[in-house]
């Protein structure tokens, strides 16, 4: 029977089954959803990448009609597309859950959007849909995630050897009370290990602040990014000495904390400083037969000397009682490391890491600015007379004499390989150990001459006493990645089946730590040529090989897209598809035009750090770091001239870098989506325990948590990168400051298990220490953060001990 023109008829068009407001919202968020995976996914696809982000936009495109029309059928759509979607994640990463996390943490709250009793009313009452299929997706969803967060776990479990090897006759542990802790590493063998056993696994849950020293030096307005906190502090008699980012030095009772006495070097701001931090000061105790370098009896000034370098490119002899400059060194205290360079700009050679200092010999090398031009200090390392200041000898990496001093006649090479960051010593050898860069600029090396090429990236054993090479060791051929050695080299008398081996840790940016006879620099672990990726930026070349330690950090498999991440599917699918955009092989992939990811990243599996060697348990104690990063090679134009247009660059490790005198100049970035978020699945950052017997990682774990790397506070575990290293103690703990969250923690040496924490009032980018002073052990660290690792900045220095 027809309907009547003025009552419409109960099926078509009453409210009851009318499409209502709710439903089409939902329908309109969901194409949203449906356009913003499709079309990037339809990208992605072309670029060979996964294509299930392109399935998955056309699937809410399709649902998203269903919505719009009140279909029930939409809710049905959508508990497939879930239940695919956790099918196609748990078949990419498995059940871990920090890698499933981004690929569900949109579609299943909109699940549950849908499952909301205002969104089924505005369904016409004639097709409510039924919800049991999306209510059993979202279970499901629900309990994959709650599976993979129980089986996460990216540790290796294990335990280190206990046993104690006994004395042991080279390295130079005697020289040194346990109670100080007289170099960067405690000894000249750079083991950063304390022989104080009063702190244990059993009591370290019981340290509370002795004491907190604030030194007032903070970042200023015209100060570089990198304005960093690196110190390590010394301890000798009962004075604590310590250097700030501007180069104060402070010297402080060892049991109060106390300010003796501070020395001022006068170091100007200045914002082209490409860094401005001081990782510490070196100490020189005068024997009573000492004798200068010219066989005159050693002055009676300054018994007692603290050697300090400073970021303007000079080196200060200061005495340790009064805080004066030893008047007899140099010019007034001091000698200008400028001198017989042909570039002297403020701010191009700094000198960042303390010198070696042996008995008569203060050796010196210095930072470089990183990839500004062609025409940049020497990287030059010279011996000075620890009394006088007087230049005994001369180390040129990139000079065809290598032992020439300057002249009138004769300057340091420009741009040859320098040694930044901090150099290890045998005394009873004879040798000082120099862990090497590239020659500058790092990214691209078409111009580089053989006597560049032979020491770039090398370990390099020099007499101490003449400055004449012994050894070498190359880790990186013809380095384009600036992989150059950023950590002091451990040393240590190895036990093995044949004898005592003297023996040498390097630990790389690449991940790999080579293991060579100090003596004779031949390989005690295996480090063979294995084949790299071709295919040279144009002007430059490659080499066929590069040696892979058999003692390595460095990840067994290559990155593909599925190891992508963020915050949210949608920029961990923008970080996918820049991985299919760039040129990436596995390590060692040329730098390109195209832009190449590097990894491990240019940052470093392994920084200034360094590795903590237990020299009677015969292990090591590392916390490599996994993050990567971009470089992108941009041709000379009108925006990247060839020449620079300023006396200055800017104070910078990241961004466009010049490389004026070359082809190209580089961006320099790590890895990172849209938002800000790493586009490499955590973990970025481990504690790692080595039995040095095997060389094998007997236990590996995640440190580090979000607390302070995002704007809310959510402490998630998930394993941080770092800049510092770590310290080893007798008592079997080792303690840790160098991650992105403000802590101090202690750790069990052999298991790994983190047994302490405490909350630090800024960043730790440092390395701890411990000593002793009135029976009491104590453990200090510096809190002052780190400008471009983005760690809050401060001015702390802070002892802790039993109560």
């Amino acid at each position: 029977m027809p309907a009547h023109p003025l009552h419409p008829s109960p099926v078509h068009g009453t409210a009851a089954h009318r499409t209502g407001l709710w439903a089409r919202l939902s329908a309109a968020i969901c194409l949203l959803l449906g356009i913003v995976t499709g079309v990037p996914g339809a990208w992605l696809a072309g670029l060979g990448g996964s294509p299930y982000y392109l399935i998955l936009g056309l699937a809410l495109a399709a649902n998203a009609v269903l919505l719009w029309r009140g279909a029930r059928r939409a809710y049905l759509l959508y508990a497939v597309i879930l239940l695919a979607t956790m099918a196609w994640a748990l078949f990419e990463v498995g059940f871990n859950f920090w890698p499933l996390a981004p690929r569900g943490d949109i579609l299943v709250p909109f699940g549950l959007w849908l499952l909301a009793p205002w969104v089924v009313r505005s369904f016409p009452i004639a097709r409510r849909p039924w919800r049991m299929p999306l209510v059993g997706a979202i279970f499901a969803s629900l309990i994959v995630v709650g599976i993979a967060l129980a089986k996460t776990n990216d540790d290796i479990a294990g335990f280190l050897p206990t046993r104690i090897v006994g004395a042991l006759p080279q390295t130079d542990l005697a020289a040194v009370p346990d109670d100080e802790w007289q170099a960067y590493g405690r000894t000249g063998a750079g083991d950063h290990f304390s022989p104080l056993h009063q702190i244990t696994p059993a009591n370290v849950g019981n340290l509370k602040v002795a004491w907190t020293f604030r030194t007032g030096d903070m970042k200023g307005p015209n100060d570089s990014l990198e304005t960093t906190d690196e110190v390590t502090p010394l301890k000798i008699g009962d004075t604590v000495y310590l250097c700030s980012p501007h180069q104060k030095v402070f010297a402080l009772d060892a049991a109060t904390g106390k300010q003796k006495w501070v020395f001022d070097p006068q170091v100007k701001d200045d914002p082209t400083f490409q860094h401005l931090t001081c990782r510490g000061v070196s100490y020189h105790a005068t024997p009573a037969d000492a004798r200068t370098s010219d066989g005159a009896p050693a002055p009676l000034e300054c018994r007692q000397r603290l050697f300090l370098p400073t970021n303007d490119g000079r080196m200060f002899a200061i005495d340790a009682t009064t805080g004066k400059p030893c008047a007899g060194f140099g010019q007034g205290g001091q000698v200008d490391l400028k001198d017989g360079m042909t570039v002297k700009h403020k701010g191009f050679y700094e000198g960042t890491s303390p010198p070696v200092v042996t008995r008569q010999m203060v050796i010196m090398a210095g930072a470089v600015i990183d990839n500004y031009s062609t025409n940049e200090p020497s990287g030059v390392v010279r011996g000075f007379d620890v009394y006088t200041g007087k230049l005994v000898w001369a180390w040129d990496s990139g000079a065809i004499d290598e032992n020439a001093l300057a002249s009138a006649t004769h300057h340091y090479t420009a741009n040859s390989p320098n040694s930044w960051s901090i150099s290890a010593v045998d005394e009873k050898l004879g040798l000082v150990y120099l862990p090497m860069g590239g020659p500058a600029p790092d990214i691209w090396g078409g111009n580089r001459t053989p006597e560049m090429e032979r020491y770039g990236s090398a370990l390099v054993a020099l007499d101490v006493n003449t400055g004449k090479r012994v050894w070498s060791y190359q880790t990186v051929h013809h380095d384009l990645w600036d992989m150059d050695l950023p950590s002091q080299p451990s040393l240590l008398d190895l036990r093995t089946a044949k004898g005592i081996v003297p023996a040498i840790y390097v630990p790389t940016k690449s991940g790999n730590i080579f293991v060579l006879d100090r003596r004779t620099g031949k390989l005690i672990v295996g480090a063979p040529e294995r084949p790299v990726p071709q295919g040279a930026a144009p002007g430059d070349r490659l080499s066929p090989t590069q040696p892979f330690s058999e003692l390595t950090f460095q990840p067994k498999e290559k990155l593909t897209d599925a190891n992508m991440w963020g915050a949210t599917m949608f920029d961990q699918l923008a970080c996918r598809i820049q991985f299919k955009r760039m040129r990436y092989e596995g390590p060692f992939t040329p730098p390109s035009t195209q832009a190449t990811l590097v990894f491990p990243g240019d940052v470093g599996m392994f920084e200034w750090g360094g590795i903590a060697v237990d020299p009677y348990r015969q292990i090591a104690i590392a916390n490599p770091i996994v993050f990567p990063f971009v470089s992108k090679l941009l041709p000379r134009g009108p925006n990247n001239p060839a020449a620079p247009n300023a006396t200055h660059p800017s104070g910078s490790e990241t961004g466009v870098q010049p490389m004026y005198g070359v082809p190209f100049g580089v961006q320099l970035n790590p890895f990172l989506s849209p938002l800000g978020f790493p586009c490499m699945a955590p973990p970025w950052g481990y504690m790692a325990g080595i039995d040095l017997n095997t060389h094998k990682i007997l236990w590996k774990h995640k440190v580090g948590t979000t607390r302070d790397a995002t704007a809310v506070p959510l402490p998630f575990k998930l394993g941080m990168p770092m800049l510092g290293g770590t310290m080893a103690t007798a008592g079997g703990v080792t303690f840790l400051t160098a991650t992105m969250d403000n802590y101090i923690r202690a750790f069990d040496v052999t298991s790994g298990k983190m047994l302490w924490q405490a909350r630090l009032p800024a960043g730790g980018q440092s390395t701890p220490m411990s000593y002793a002073q009135g029976g009491k052990q104590y453990v200090v660290t510096a809190a002052g953060g780190h400008g471009s690792f983005g760690t809050k900045l401060g001015d702390y220095v802070i002892a802790y001990a039993l109560p």
